[in-house]
């Protein structure tokens, strides 16, 4: 328990120093997608 705690922990600070770059990366992707979307109209 104590290791799924821990990695859960060390999971949460990646998550809180990357949080920016995943939200661009999402941007990206759903800008693409919808871009094929548009371009499929």
């Amino acid at each position: 328990m104590q290791t799924f705690s821990n990695g859960f922990r060390s999971l949460n600070l990646l998550l809180n120093l990357n949080w920016d770059r995943l939200l661009y990366l999402c941007t990206v992707v759903f800008a693409l997608f919808f871009g094929a979307f548009l371009g499929s109209l």
